[in-house]
């Protein structure tokens, strides 16, 4: 029986550029957002709706192995690093959310820890989706989805991974990060992006994750990358709600 579902967020004009893996071994999704002209069948669904959270919940839903991995229609798996992702997965059953590594092609995306990693609210929040590989059973247990209030497509358009994980943690579950590579993807992302529409953002993901005492939080993160801000935006961030 498979063990491992790839699933896939995209939109209908991306369609063509997803590369499954070439695996027996391997099932996978594909979640188009809002397309009329396209059908449903056995491992595409066609959604009504935009906004890649609630594709992937849709993925969530829609995924029968023990494991799924998260993707983007432009990444490129890594087989072999996914491979050991399950192997760890299988020997770690108290882990229900592991996170690995994505690279550019020649260097990891960002900087890694260089060892396994127990994640919590403070050591996850640049988790990125194609580094997402989930134990399906115990996060449909806890009810546990991506906050369609967050992610591309919604007005707060970054921060759904790490609401993920940290929710995952709040209701009692294991997060590991494992330094193995996972897939290759372009060096860009939301996380380089600190114009003021993301800053707000970034502010409405600390209040989501820590609640009462996100201004602790966001003091925290705002000081340590306050060149990225401003005393302006340093100001905007802090007082977000």
């Amino acid at each position: 029986m498979k063990k491992l579902t790839v699933g896939y967020s995209t939109l209908a004009s991306r369609l063509e550029n997803i590369s499954p893996p070439k695996s027996t071994e391997i099932e996978t999704v594909i979640a188009v957002q809002k397309d009329k002209d396209i059908k449903a069948k056995s491992g595409l669904l066609v959604l009504s709706s935009m906004g890649v959270t609630k594709s992937r919940n849709a993925v969530i839903d829609a995924t029968k192995t023990e494991y799924l991995l998260f993707a983007d229609d432009d990444i490129e798996i890594n087989l072999d690093g996914v491979m050991k992702a399950i192997e760890y997965l299988d020997n770690h059953p108290e882990v229900s959310v592991l996170t690995g590594m994505v690279s550019d092609g020649e260097k990891p995306r960002k900087n890694y820890p260089s060892k396994v990693t127990r994640l919590n609210k403070f050591n996850s929040a640049k988790s990125a989706t194609p580094e997402m590989m989930i134990r399906v059973s115990n996060i449909k247990a806890k009810d546990i989805y991506f906050d369609e209030s967050f992610g591309a497509g919604s007005e707060n358009y970054l921060g759904d991974e790490y609401i993920f994980v940290s929710d995952a943690i709040s209701k009692g579950l294991k997060a590991h990060f494992v330094p193995i590579t996972l897939s290759t993807h372009a060096s860009d992302s939301s996380g380089t992006d600190w114009s003021e529409k993301s800053i707000q953002a970034r502010a409405r993901v600390f209040s989501r994750v820590f609640g009462g005492l996100a201004l602790f939080a966001k003091l925290g993160f705002g000081i340590k990358n306050f060149k990225n801000f401003g005393f302006r935006n340093f100001l905007r961030f802090l007082f977000t709600g």
